[in-house]
């Protein structure tokens, strides 16, 4: 029997949607001919993307239905079981992230009684809900989010990790025309043949900020070993000014020109401005990501409020600078009492190897 409509839910918001890419590829695959919508959250913070953002275009998604996450009113939980009931989705395919098997149980409930028959990759054991290959794991073979989700849904078949066209979210021609103008020629290299180099030094979590001198010094070293690049600066529109502020290290370096686009494209838009670049260089942030998903090469500077591996980009081409301290994993937001030990440890030095390695092996 032909389905006709398949219900995806996934929650989150730049980074979130974009390791999900290649297994809504693979849900298209499944049910080429079926109507898919996702089931997503109201963006919580104004840095945040709503998916709608990413997925449009991409010929993914055909349409949203949206809820704000935790709510307890009980009049928005019946308005949302009314709006699925009515739509009479038959298949639910399970994509968010892992919140404890108790959480994954409750969500099929409320599936059950909005009328699906069937549910694809609800994490109801243990084994769906981490990030690992099989049951004893070795340290550095944790598994990425984007395996644990096309693990979870492998019934439906192989969601191609390893092929990079499974990760491309279909740039439009007006997309990459609008971030060409937005660079200019002149830092797109275009005479020079010197391709810029691409820094988000922005994130919304204050444990992920590896701050804004360190930034200033990399960006110096980096403009004195490659002088005449251009820059890019890529971030939502409040990281503007400590990208300018960390711009500033580039100049005073002999770097080339320099782009603040901070706020100025959409993330469609920045996906194709960060797909000229030679290099990424950034936070683990959703910028990061989009760089990984169009081929750019990355280097990522972690903290270890993850297990290693979870949120790295996918792909051989990248370089992670990631120190592994005794509260890894520790999930925080805000890191006060260590003082984010794991990612200040991280020097300047270390960062400038991983961008040598990988400007080396792009011939710069």
């Amino acid at each position: 029997m032909k389905v006709k409509r398949v219900l995806v839910y996934r929650l989150g918001s730049l980074g979130d949607m974009l390791v999900a890419v290649p297994s809504l590829r693979l849900v298209a695959r499944a049910f080429p001919e079926a109507e898919r919508r996702m089931l997503t959250n109201v963006p919580v913070h104004a840095k945040a993307a709503a998916a709608a953002a990413v997925l449009d275009g991409s010929g993914l998604v055909d349409g949203y239905v949206r809820y704000a996450v935790g709510t307890r009113s009980v009049r928005e939980l019946v308005g949302l079981w009314w709006r699925i009931f009515r739509w009479r989705p038959e298949v639910v395919v399970y994509l968010a992230a892992a919140r404890g098997v108790e959480v994954a149980r409750r969500d099929a409930r409320f599936f059950k009684l909005c009328g699906v028959r069937r549910m694809v990759g609800v994490p109801v054991t243990e084994g769906m809900q981490r990030n690992f290959y099989g049951s004893e794991v070795a340290e550095g073979d944790w598994e990425p989010e984007a395996a644990r989700l096309a693990r979870n849904i492998v019934e439906l078949g192989d969601a191609r990790l390893e092929d990079a066209a499974s990760w491309a979210i279909g740039l439009t021609d007006a997309e990459r025309a609008r971030a060409a103008e937005a660079i200019g020629a002149e830092a797109l290299g275009l005479d020079s043949g010197l391709g810029p180099v691409a820094v988000s030094v922005g994130t919304k979590v204050q444990a992920k900020d590896w701050g804004r001198e360190n930034w200033r010094a990399l960006l110096g070293a980096m403009a004195r070993e490659w002088p005449g690049r251009a820059l890019l600066l890529a971030g939502a529109e409040e990281e503007s000014e400590a990208s300018a502020f960390a711009a500033e290290g580039w100049r005073e370096g002999g770097g080339g020109a320099v782009v603040n686009l901070c706020g100025r494209l959409t993330p469609r838009e920045s996906a194709a401005a960060l797909e000229r670049a030679e290099l990424f260089v950034g936070h683990d942030s959703g910028p990061m990501h989009l760089a990984a998903s169009v081929g750019t090469p990355v280097v990522a500077i972690f903290a270890a409020r993850n297990i290693p591996r979870q949120w790295f980009p996918f792909g051989g081409q990248h370089r992670v600078v990631y120190h592994r301290v005794e509260c890894a994993g520790c999930g925080l937001e805000v890191c006060v009492e260590e003082g984010k030990r794991c990612l200040m440890s991280i020097g300047m030095e270390e960062v400038m190897e991983a961008v040598r390695g990988v400007m080396a092996e792009r011939g710069a």
